[in-house]
């Protein structure tokens, strides 16, 4: 069963830019969209079109095809100012998480667990290998930042 079938084209292609409005408010947090946490999303999105729950591999293939270019476009089109950008995007996260409730409780349950796990793995983009290997026991200040 396809549950993308139940939504129109309008539904599900904003729920193809979720992973991108996700990259961008994970971002804004130090105010800017930098290449680390870009490549890696980009990674992560070709990723996901084969490794994660098969019941999202079309969602994630379609998501994929225009995604570095989606985000491009949205970070330009977006306020640059930290607080309206943040606000825009919360506003946008949380119209995104109602409209997979459309897809029926199984698929909103896995689609939501991947943006989440999509957002912790471009927050950790920046975590350093490094940092585990001189520090190998979390340090306050110096894990709060992630």
């Amino acid at each position: 069963m396809n549950p993308f079938k139940n939504i129109s084209i309008e539904d599900y292609e904003a729920l193809l830019r979720f992973p991108a409005y996700i990259l961008l408010y994970v971002a804004n947090k130090d105010g800017r969209l930098d290449e680390a946490e870009k490549r890696s999303a980009i990674n992560f999105s070709h990723i996901k079109t084969y490794s994660y729950n098969p019941l999202l591999t079309e969602f994630y293939r379609d998501a994929n095809v225009h995604f570095a270019q989606t985000i491009i476009n949205m970070d330009r089109n977006l306020p640059k100012d930290k607080f309206k950008r943040g606000y825009i995007l919360e506003i946008i996260l949380e119209k995104l998480e109602r409209l997979t409730l459309k897809l029926g409780t199984e698929y909103a349950a896995l689609i939501l667990q991947s943006m989440t796990s999509f957002k912790e793995h471009v927050s950790d983009s920046h975590h350093s290998v490094l940092l585990d290997f001189v520090f190998p026991l979390p340090i306050h200040a110096l894990t709060i930042a992630g």
